[in-house]
């Protein structure tokens, strides 16, 4: 049965957001400025890794005492730490998609639904995290440039870990971070490529206004309200460093 947040037992919440300082050291060592992860490198600190994980499963969101921006950072660092670690346990690999059932079908048997996750007694998968918590229960589109699912085509994977202090202003430089890159966007005044993240989930950026509305919030320069609107390809592969 997928879960929310709003199911964990208070008796197993954290009075206080756990400490992500581990997560940063591991981040800052293993993914470069282009946001691609040295997963053979990330092997020989699995320990490392394995603790900082115990500690995110050990103090899920207290709803009442912890404030909204932090329970957001928690779940985001859970959504790539355990993406991180869905990558080890599975390495060598040239995809998230080649994990699990050969034949898969989503929310169903796909890499996403493989309930990995055990959190204040709670077992979870990747789309538990993303859907039924992130998505669900908070009102906040930028997530999508912050979730990385270990793909090429995915948002950069930041080398630091996401804080309730300074959410905002990380989802701000994700989002222009994102919207500049030329790999996964491409933006001009009149027409605009974009990533399929923006089909996806048209209805999470469009909830106060048109999809280009949004856009120009975070674009690297102003979109034509009347630009024509087409979709990259995702690529898939590994987001692995050479």
């Amino acid at each position: 049965m997928p879960v929310s947040c709003s199911s964990l037992n208070p008796s197993k919440t954290g009075s206080v957001p756990p400490d992500h300082k581990l997560f940063d050291v591991l981040l800052e060592k293993y993914v470069d400025e282009y946001g691609n992860v040295d997963y053979k490198g990330f092997l020989e600190d699995e320990h490392e890794l394995n603790s900082y994980l115990d500690q995110l499963k050990d103090n899920p969101p207290d709803v009442d005492k912890w404030s909204t921006n932090d329970q957001v950072a928690y779940w985001i660092n859970v959504y790539n730490a355990f993406t991180v670690k869905l990558i080890l346990d599975n390495y060598p690999v040239k995809s998230i998609k080649d994990i699990g059932a050969k034949i898969q079908i989503p929310f169903i048997n796909s890499p996403w639904d493989i309930k990995f996750i055990n959190i204040a007694g709670e077992e979870y998968d990747l789309n538990n995290i993303e859907h039924n918590i992130l998505r669900k229960n908070f009102d906040e589109p930028r997530i999508h440039f912050a979730i990385v699912c270990a793909s090429y085509s995915c948002p950069k994977l930041r080398a630091e870990s996401y804080t309730g202090q300074q959410l905002d202003a990380q989802l701000d430089a994700q989002a222009q971070e994102f919207l500049a890159d030329t790999t996964k966007n491409e933006i001009s005044s009149n027409a605009i490529k974009v990533s399929k993240i923006f089909s996806w989930f048209k209805g999470d950026f469009t909830k106060n206004g048109t999809l280009i509305a949004f856009l120009n919030q975070y674009a690297p320069l102003s979109i034509d309200p009347k630009a024509k609107i087409s979709y990259m390809d995702y690529d898939w592969a590994l987001n692995e460093q050479d």
